[in-house]
């Protein structure tokens, strides 16, 4: 195995660094070295640490956030863009496994029996300038029948359900439906909001990504993007609500084209980039920033680091 010394910066408090998804999957390939004086930077959009960095840098997140290749060399994240230095992975893979939504073995017909429940929706925040139609879409629904709404904000089922995926999927399950749209409309963000409803077999009315017909196959959900209005979205829930045969023809549908992991589940994929990554030999854009504010803290920077211990694998140069 290839040794790598890297780091990882800005994933937000208390995260244990072998634990974040592009670590467990490098460490497949390569010999990771947990270094305070990193070659390779992976930073997500939590802080500004990554500025004191002046190695190859790797923005990486799995939100609407946009590389700025002003500040890093290479990218691995949720959106669509025509760059070589820029990978796209949707947020749902280092989310969840793709044989949680492969349904080869599912039984359509006792699937549908346990649902004893119209549609839910579960949402945390709200800012109606960013997000306002997936409430207004809420709300059009509730008209019909009373929509579970079991986040923070919105909540109509006596407290909001517990914190963590699990109990999310779970709070999912009885219900045939689910709304899950997305924060934004971007090329290529897709985030958990539609895995998780396919993980409890609960059919998802979806909007975001417009290209996620790509990535899941569209006889298996609800696509807003499909229909010329709220109310003609409406008008299909409805009827698919009222006709098992119907609503068992999305059910037995697979999620993924063939029920095969469409290409962002490949490790390989993943592998290949960070390969190239590692093997090319260039000039770090955050060489040129040397003279920058940050840049001239960087002496002092290396001094605070030369005390920091990594809690499971000591610095090693």
């Amino acid at each position: 195995m290839k040794k790598i010394h890297i780091d990882f910066s800005d994933f937000g408090f208390n995260w244990d660094k072998t634990e974040i998804y592009l670590y467990k999957v490098l460490a497949e390939r390569f010999d990771l070295r947990l270094s305070d004086q990193p070659d390779f930077l992976v930073y997500c959009c939590g802080g500004d640490t990554h500025r004191l960095h002046t190695g190859v840098k790797i923005f990486f997140s799995g939100e609407s956030d946009m590389p700025d290749f002003r500040e890093c060399d290479y990218s691995v994240a949720s959106v669509k863009l025509d760059d070589p230095r820029h990978l796209q992975c949707p947020h749902y893979v280092h989310y969840g496994q793709p044989e949680q939504i492969i349904k080869k073995d599912d039984d359509a017909e006792k699937i549908l029996a346990a649902k004893t429940k119209f549609c839910s929706f579960v949402v945390a925040g709200y800012n109606p300038r960013k997000n306002g139609n997936r409430v207004e879409f809420f709300q059009k629904l509730s008209k019909y029948k009373k929509v579970d709404s079991g986040g923070r904000k919105f909540n109509n089922i006596g407290g909001p359900i517990p914190p963590g995926s699990q109990a999310k999927i779970d709070f999912l399950r009885p219900y045939k439906f689910n709304i899950a749209f997305e924060n934004r409309s971007l090329l290529g963000y897709t985030t958990e909001k539609i895995f998780e409803p396919m993980i409890a077999r609960c059919l998802p009315i979806y909007w975001g990504n417009p290209e996620i017909n790509a990535e899941f196959n569209p006889r298996s959900f609800l696509n807003r993007a499909d229909f010329a209005s709220d109310e003609a979205l409406i008008e299909k829930i409805i009827e698919l609500d009222n006709d098992d045969e119907k609503y068992l023809e999305y059910l037995r549908q697979p999620y993924f084209h063939n029920d095969t992991p469409n290409l962002y589940f490949s490790r390989d994929r993943m592998l290949d980039f960070f390969e190239k990554i590692v093997s090319q030999k260039i000039t770090p854009v955050a060489q040129s920033r040397r003279k920058s504010f940050f840049g001239r803290l960087f002496g002092r920077w290396k001094l605070v680091k030369r005390y920091h211990w990594h809690p499971l694998q000591p610095p090693t140069r």
